[in-house]
């Protein structure tokens, strides 16, 4: 993973302070892990309220958690006084969402002025270790003000 320098000193507390401001992360009962310079993790706890007809958790919760992380990765490289946007995002689903505990993971891939892409993937914890079972790419737009 590539080392980033944030234009930001302050940047974990105002991720820190964003998050806690996401009432959809709140509702899902998500939480920060993990804050680095270009780097996030969340960490979900299975709920039955959030999945499918099958049992797993809904890709469309998958889908939020990820690009929440890579979002999240996004504005930890960011200046002060600047949030971002998510505008474009692929999902690939690997496997099914089965588990009691997850971990979303998101870097980024490259750092512009405007435009910051990330790549993000939702690990299923284990008893014998961790099992992917979504990756992302995801753009985030940097807004300033």
């Amino acid at each position: 993973m590539k080392d980033f320098a944030p234009r930001d000193p302050d940047f974990e507390r105002r991720v820190r302070e964003s998050f806690a401001r996401q009432r959809a992360m709140e509702t899902f009962g998500a939480g920060l892990l993990r804050v680095a310079p270009g780097a996030v993790e969340i960490g979900f706890e299975f709920r039955e309220e959030f999945t499918q007809q099958h049992g797993y958790l809904h890709a469309g919760v998958v889908t939020a958690l990820v690009d929440t992380a890579c979002g999240y990765a996004a504005l930890s490289l960011t200046e002060p006084g600047t949030e971002v946007l998510s505008v474009e995002f692929k999902l690939n689903l690997l496997s099914p969402a089965a588990g009691r505990n997850f971990v979303a993971r998101a870097r980024v891939v490259r750092a512009g002025r405007n435009l910051t892409v990330c790549a993000g993937d939702l690990y299923a914890l284990k008893d014998d270790g961790e099992k992917i079972v979504a990756t992302m790419l995801a753009t985030m737009m940097s807004m300033r003000g």
